[in-house]
Order: structure tokens, then C-alpha cells, then sequence
């Protein structure tokens, strides 16, 4: 399947704003299951300083500066990105290893994989773990049980309990909030999926990225209908990373576009930065398309 997305990112601000650091996470990264194959990034006021760079999580990142005068400024990236459908070939999550020896090998396997992944089951800035957060996961976690199906049974009561709330939360809502009111937005359903895991003693991680939406039959689809999206992915020794979208109740396939994975939003937030010398009240228009190419 190929793809071509497109995020646009305006701000515009009431004072005239001076100088403008950013850090911006917005190029789609190569996967096991996606190559990302062109971008274009354009700034506006145009970019002072830019640099890309990969960061410690193996993502792609822009940095730059607007040194100059504005009241607004627009962040537009294109790119194309073909995403092979391989994640749910043969997928049988009745097998495999069990939580309780998932949770062993993860503890005590030396190999290179099994160490990494073991910083996944810290605490994050976003994600803290909780008595409470433990006793909610429990239920799916029963004896014997293989660690896949019991996430996969976690993932689909969080979709079931929670309500889709865009209004409720925001960037820094804690999650002790969510859990109580269950309601929130795609961050907080897979923010409280790592931090049920977590709370569990599994490493799981935050990946942002993007959602094909498809219209309903007979409808077009509309531009900038799409949006940013996140969900999570938890580790099994020996047997790798496999992902779940609690706002979706499924697991990622061909319409799951990767941008950037990390401990929790914190990490791979789409744009962030600071502003000098004016701003004021800002207001924020975020739009995004994805648009099939074939397939």
C-alpha cells in the first residue's frame, strides 16, 4: 500500500513573536513494515537554522529556528510512504509465551533485544504506574495465560470502558484522571495501556503516527478528515514488539502509519518549542491528510 500524507501545522499568534525555537517530529520512519520513500518539510517564515537528525529511539527529527518577526507561523510536510501488510499474517494470540514467563524472561534474559526493551518498563514523564493502574489490568491477566491474548483482551476493554472524548483532556491531563472519569483521546487510551502494562512489570512504548479514515459508503473522503494517532506496542522475549490500538479496539496493519515511537507523547510530541519576546494568545489549526495512492 502507498500513501501520501500530508501535515499542516498554523499558528498564529496575537503579538508579533521574535524568535522561535522548534522540534518537530513529522517524517515518517522506516520499519520493519514501512519505508518511507520522499518528504518535503517547508517552513514559513522560512527556516533560519534547520537540521535533521535521529535520535536516541532511532526517530527522525527536525529541528529548527525562525529568527525573524512573525505572527504566524506554518508548518507543512509532505512525504510518501509504502506500508507492507505483514503485522497480522498468521497471528494466532492464543500462542506464544505466557505473561507469567514473559514477565521472567524479561527480568532476567541478557540478549540485546530483551536489555533494551527492559527501559520500556520504567516510568516515563507521561506514564506513571499505579496500584490502581495494576488493578485494572488484572482482570485480563489470568493464569497461563499468553501475554499477547491478555493484551489484546486489556486493549479491547479499554476501547469497551473508556469513552471518546476529545473535549475531556489535554497534553498534560494526568492519567490518574482518565482512569477515574474513562474518558479521553487516542494518547490517553495508549498512555493507559503502557502504564497498565508497566504497573504489570511489561515494557511497552508510545507510537505516534497516522490513520488512514475511510469515509462511509457512497461518501468522499475529506481532505484533512485524517489526523495524528497514537497507540502502543509491548515487548515479548524471543518473540519482538507487537502493537494494539485501544482506540480502535485492533491491531495495527496496512492503515497504521508510523512517525516516531518513544517512552510516552513526551518524547515524540509532532511539534513542540519555545517562543521569545511576544506571542500572547495563540490559536492553533492543525490539519492532515492521508490520501491512498494504490492498493
Amino acid at each position: 500500500m502507498l500513501y501520501r500524507i500530508r501535515h499542516i501545522t498554523h499558528y498564529q499568534y496575537a503579538a508579533a513573536v521574535s524568535l522561535a525555537y522548534n522540534l518537530a517530529y513529522l517524517l515518517p520512519r522506516n520499519t520493519e513494515y514501512q519505508t518511507c520513500l520522499d518528504h518535503q518539510l517547508t517552513v514559513f517564515p522560512r527556516a533560519s537554522k534547520m537540521q535533521q537528525r535521529v535520535d536516541y529511539f532511532g526517530n527522525h527529527s527536525h529541528s529548527f529556528s525562525v529568527e525573524e518577526s512573525h505572527r504566524e507561523l506554518k508548518v507543512d510536510i509532505s512525504s510518501t510512504v509504502r506500508v507492507a501488510d505483514m503485522r497480522l499474517i498468521d497471528m494466532n494470540l492464543d500462542l506464544g509465551n505466557s505473561w507469567e514467563s514473559a514477565l521472567q524472561m524479561l527480568q532476567h534474559r541478557s540478549d540485546e533485544n530483551t536489555l533494551k526493551a527492559r527501559e520500556f518498563a520504567l516510568d516515563s514523564n507521561a506514564v506513571r504506574s499505579s496500584d490502581d493502574l495494576r488493578q485494572y489490568a488484572q482482570t485480563s491477566f489470568s493464569a497461563g495465560r499468553p501475554l499477547l491474548s491478555a493484551v489484546r483482551d486489556l486493549t479491547h476493554r479499554i476501547y469497551t470502558d473508556f469513552i471518546y472524548d476529545p473535549g475531556f483532556t489535554t497534553i498534560s491531563t494526568p492519567l490518574a484522571d482518565v482512569l477515574s472519569h474513562r474518558r479521553g483521546v487516542c494518547q490517553d487510551f495508549a498512555h493507559l495501556a503502557i502504564g497498565c502494562l508497566r504497573a504489570m512489570g511489561f515494557a511497552a512504548r508510545y507510537i505516534s503516527g497516522y490513520l488512514e479514515t475511510l469515509p462511509p459508503p457512497g461518501q468522499e473522503k475529506l481532505v484533512g478528515s485524517d489526523a495524528s494517532h497514537a497507540w502502543f506496542a509491548v515487548y515479548s522475549p524471543g518473540e519482538g514488539w507487537f502493537e494494539f490500538d485501544p482506540t480502535n479496539d485492533n491491531m495495527p496493519a496496512q492503515q497504521h502509519i508510523t512517525t516516531a515511537w518513544g517512552r510516552d507523547y513526551t518524547d515524540v510530541a509532532p511539534l513542540k518549542g519555545v517562543i521569545f519576546e511576544g506571542g500572547g494568545t495563540q490559536n492553533l489549526s492543525v490539519s492532515v491528510d492521508v490520501q491512498r495512492l494504490e492498493g
